[in-house]
């Protein structure tokens, strides 16, 4: 799945002559195009998808999003390990969840 996910922005560069910005997403943190929203400043949320800043978000809103996108694993889904998923595909926990199902 590929979804649209709100993150702060971090940092700001123009790069080649593109407006980049390194976003947090809850905890992970990712390179974005401005390029659709030239005027986005550091410290602001914008929602993202596939790398590409497309509408600013208020900070309240964009909490409540991450929090409800963890809860159902949706972030995970959508920035986690690739290796790690393809192995709890097959069956295989990575060794911290196997810890925590053991407990």
């Amino acid at each position: 799945m590929c979804l649209a996910v709100p993150g702060r922005v971090l940092d700001i560069e123009e790069r080649d002559g593109t407006r980049m910005a390194a976003v947090d997403f809850g905890g992970v943190v990712k390179e974005v195009c401005l390029e659709y929203l030239p005027d986005l400043q550091v410290g602001e949320y914008a929602i993202v998808h596939v790398g590409f800043a497309l509408q600013r978000l208020d900070e309240e809103s964009a909490r409540q999003t991450l929090e409800l996108f963890a809860e159902l694993g949706m972030l995970q889904e959508e920035f986690g390990d690739p290796w790690e998923m393809a192995a709890e595909a097959g069956g295989v926990l990575p060794p911290a969840r196997e810890e925590a199902r053991k407990q």
